[in-house]
């Protein structure tokens, strides 16, 4: 929900909706804080886990691979390390290529969703954000 959608809400419920805490409010307290970082983990994990069974359907799927060297093919990409095995079939190619620039994508994405709660920390500590 936006601040679109919380207009009726009062000045404290409002703060409770938004991910992170505007720079004139005080930084979270360290359990609160731990709190963030674990849901931006496991924000993670489940991003990781959807994108390593699209991989495996794929290539189970186009190049008729048996689930652990799907598993494994995928997981390679996704770690950036590229596939085992090279695809044989013509749309086998085609999902791996996609593939490929998708598993970029996570990684970048992936960096960014786990950096963003201490990045936010750090530049509220230091009230960056503040003009003047």
């Amino acid at each position: 929900m936006g601040r679109a959608g919380a207009h009726w809400l009062d000045s404290n419920d409002r703060a409770a909706v938004t991910m992170y805490e505007h720079h004139s409010r005080p930084l979270l307290s360290r359990p609160r804080f731990i709190r963030r970082v674990l849901l931006h983990f496991a924000a993670v994990v489940a991003l990781l886990v959807g994108s390593i069974a699209i991989g495996m359907a794929g290539y189970n799927y186009f190049e008729h691979l048996p689930w652990r060297d799907a598993f494994l093919n995928s997981a390679m990409l996704l770690g950036g390390m590229g596939p085992v095995e090279s695809p044989q079939t013509d749309g086998g190619k085609l999902f791996a290529g996609f593939y490929a620039l998708y598993a970029g994508l996570v990684f970048l994405v992936t960096a960014a969703i786990l950096a963003a709660p201490l990045l936010h920390r750090l530049l509220h500590w230091f009230h960056w954000d503040q003009t003047g």
